[in-house]
């Protein structure tokens, strides 16, 4: 970690923040919570689910013995290494040889090392999933694309193994929309292309649109590569693992399309079209992609190519810190309006510029302002909306942009709850606790079991 000492001085004491703004009234925040109806996977038998997708696909082709390359590497995915040993245990039974080889792009400082140590982050390693790691940034180039000759590349240890198989959890992506978006295909372009690869494509990017690009080098990564299928996944507004599905190479994109449908129709997001102040006390790669999911937030400044989402429509984002799975990757920083200084300490700038690097997107990483405490960070973004009622303000803090179950509500948010059958009150408003200046009280999934457990 780049822990550069200096990096206190750049945010703003409290004392000059309210200098700056006079007397700013603070709204009171209740605690509401949305209502949601969802069937995830029993969590003893997704191993066993996982099993059967991958036994699902076409397999007759790979010879006795064979070795199967396992894509594995998005960050956030529930209950990963149940479902990566139960892929590894019905392979092994089958009488195949499994490995993973991490599928991220970048990730990791772009070394071999670091990608596997991201691996063991993940909860995957070989003594966890029962079979070997290969992480390498080496590739091949396995063709060119025919419209534009753009080279096409692939991780050198999955080009050499008799079969592929990616491992991916199919969702909406942060930085741009189209038939298929994060899931098996972007893992097959980008994440098994590694370094060079993801570099390849958002280079081009700039000029033809991931929502062309991915589609066309997936066709062409199928025919050249010995991909069998893949194991799709599904999460819920609980993120806990709804759907567990092999999909054959023939219904890549136009399985992925559908599944990637459903997955718009599950995902959590605010139950609010307009916010005044959204306050995150966290954002990291293992929350999204940019950080802060670019279609929670409704922010999309440095995408390529791209409109910004039309809601949320949110005038000020206060963003408080770093998750620990991040190690310092603060990619989409630059979303925020303001940051606490605990996310300036908590950053790890040559691993979040090279992220930022290789997907030609280095305004997501642009240093907000920063603040010293919680309080000058909601006065500093109070005082910039305009003329402040803290009786009709629409203020939200949540745990960050995956977690968004239980969210604490200003008062006339928590007024609207009550007319609403999608959400219901937990606790009145009242006024905001500090402790020197920070907030007192947890995070909303904290103030109850995690959301994230099943009942």
């Amino acid at each position: 970690m780049d822990s550069n000492p200096s990096r206190s001085s750049l945010a703003v004491p409290e004392e000059s923040v309210r200098e700056a703004c006079g007397e700013t009234p603070l709204p009171e925040l209740g605690l509401i919570e949305q209502v949601w109806e969802t069937d995830p996977i029993p969590r003893e038998r997704i191993a066993e689910r996982a099993a059967e997708a991958f036994g699902s696909l076409p397999l007759e082709n790979v010879p006795d013995g064979g070795e199967i390359a396992l894509g594995v590497g998005s960050r956030g995915i529930a209950n990963l290494e149940t479902i990566v040993s139960g892929v590894v245990d019905e392979a092994t039974d089958r009488g195949y040889e499994p490995f993973v080889f991490p599928a991220m792009g970048s990730h990791g400082g772009a070394s071999a090392e670091g990608q596997r140590e991201m691996l063991a982050d993940l909860g995957v390693s070989e003594s966890t999933v029962g079979c070997e790691i290969r992480s390498s940034m080496e590739v091949i180039e396995v063709g060119r694309t025919a419209e534009r000759d753009v080279p096409v590349v692939a991780d050198a240890n999955a080009v050499g193994a008799d079969a592929i198989v990616p491992i991916n959890r199919v969702k909406p992506h942060t930085d741009f929309d189209g038939t298929v978006e994060s899931g098996l295909s972007k893992m097959l372009v980008i994440g098994v292309g590694k370094q060079r690869g993801a570099k390849i494509a958002h280079d081009w990017a700039v000029d033809w649109s991931l929502r062309h690009m991915i589609p066309e080098i997936t066709e062409q990564l199928l025919a050249e590569l010995p991909v069998v299928g893949g194991v799709a996944i599904l999460e819920d507004q609980r993120d806990d693992t709804t759907l567990l599905e092999g999909v054959p190479p023939e219904g890549f994109l136009d399985r992925e399309e559908e599944l990637l449908e459903t997955a718009y129709d599950i995902m959590p997001t605010i139950p609010f079209r307009e916010l005044d102040i959204l306050v995150l006390d966290r954002q990291g790669k293992d929350i999204s992609g940019q950080g802060m999911d670019t279609n929670v937030i409704g922010r999309r400044p440095f995408a390529i190519q791209e409109p910004e989402p039309d809601l949320p429509d949110i005038k000020r984002i206060y963003t408080r810190g770093l998750t620990e799975t991040t190690h310092g990757n603060a990619m989409g920083m630059g979303s925020a309006d303001f940051v606490h200084a605990d996310l300036l300490e908590e950053i790890d700038m040559p691993t979040t510029l090279i992220n930022a690097l290789t997907a030609s997107t280095t305004r997501g990483v642009r240093l907000p302002p920063a603040v010293e405490t919680d309080r000058a960070g909601l006065i500093a973004a109070l005082s910039t909306i305009g003329i402040v009622d803290p009786e009709t303000v629409r203020v939200v803090r949540a745990p960050d942009t995956m977690h968004l179950q239980r969210l604490y509500a200003s008062a006339a948010l928590v007024e609207e709850a009550r007319d609403r059958d999608d959400l219901r009150v937990v606790e009145e408003p009242s006024p905001i606790a500090f402790e020197s200046g920070d907030f007192a009280s947890p995070s909303p999934h904290e103030t109850v079991r995690d959301a994230t457990d099943n009942d």
